[in-house]
């Protein structure tokens, strides 16, 4: 083995959560992430023959637990190694930060064997690692991904829609994902679901940013009976005055996202203004970063 790396990015919480059929005909719970390039974890692996695993930060354990998974999928489950992890991801709002250092950590003990692994592959091992984990091994992929079962329900047939993202954190204390109670969706939501994947699979198919809004706005809307988020309807309403398509949040965080159709001509002269009322708001925590497209006037 050799010295290995890996890089993982974080997301700004999800387009859509909640529970979908799967190919078995059981309902399975699910999301579709989405991608925040901006932010990333980046691991590097110094392979040991000893069979333990050392991680700086310390307190890294689900990335230790992760490398050394990946060490056994590999068939090297004899060996060990110390793990470095540099994440410039924030913890405890729903930005994926875990994650990351895990799928990082997976892709880094990989490299040191001389591999690569499948996204199906990483992120089964991430799931087993962390005991729920999101969909970011899939990169520009879209899928509908079972978080604690570490397996595709659909995918969705390529890159999201071009996007502009606006998001804040609500004014909430960090949240513990794992140690959230499970969702319990009523029959009425349940359907919903049903409508909304295969909307999200129309809006990918035709990269449609409108229709994408719309759907991640309606999960956003039932995620506020499980888990709300304060001044939620407040800001739905500055961003539909200034023009977004849709919100999005995080489902077991404390982000709230504008999504804004990257397509749209003039864009700038509503997301501007758009940024100043959130300020005026007293939001100082302001992110804007794109999705399969350009954000030069924010850059």
């Amino acid at each position: 083995m050799r010295i290995g790396t890996g890089r993982a990015t974080g997301h700004h919480g999800e387009l859509l959560q909640g529970v979908f059929e799967g190919s078995d005909g059981r309902l399975h719970r699910g999301l579709m992430t989405l991608p925040m390039a901006r932010e990333d974890s980046v691991a590097t692996f110094w392979p040991r023959p000893d069979g333990t695993i050392s991680t700086r930060p310390e307190n890294r354990t689900k990335a230790a637990r992760a490398a050394k998974l990946a060490l056994t999928h590999l068939g090297l489950a004899q060996a060990g190694g110390d793990l470095t992890i540099e994440n410039s991801i924030p913890v405890g709002h729903g930005y994926g930060s875990s994650t990351a250092d895990v799928v990082a950590a997976i892709r880094a003990v990989a490299d040191a064997a001389g591999t690569t692994l499948r996204s199906d592959t990483i992120c089964r091992l991430a799931s087993e690692a962390e005991g729920a984990s999101d969909a970011i091994a899939y990169e520009d992929q879209t899928v509908l991904f079972a978080q604690r079962e570490g397996r595709a329900i659909e995918h969705l047939g390529g890159e999201l829609p071009p996007l502009i993202v606006i998001g804040i954190r609500a004014l909430c204390a960090p949240i513990d994902t794992l140690a959230l109670p499970r969702a319990r969706y009523s029959t009425f939501e349940i359907e919903m679901f049903r409508a909304l994947r295969g909307a999200a699979r129309r809006a990918v198919l035709y990269q449609d940013p409108r229709l994408l809004g719309k759907l991640a706005s309606c999960s956003a809307l039932i995620s506020q009976r499980h888990l709300p988020k304060p001044q939620f309807h407040e800001f739905v309403q500055l961003a539909e005055a200034h023009g977004a398509c849709g919100v999005q949040v995080s489902h077991s965080g404390t982000l709230v996202g504008a999504l804004f159709d990257a397509t749209q001509r003039g864009l700038e002269a509503e997301i501007l203004p758009f940024m100043d009322a959130l300020q005026e708001t007293g939001r100082r925590k302001i992110t804007a970063f794109a999705v399969n497209a350009e954000l030069d006037f924010l850059s």
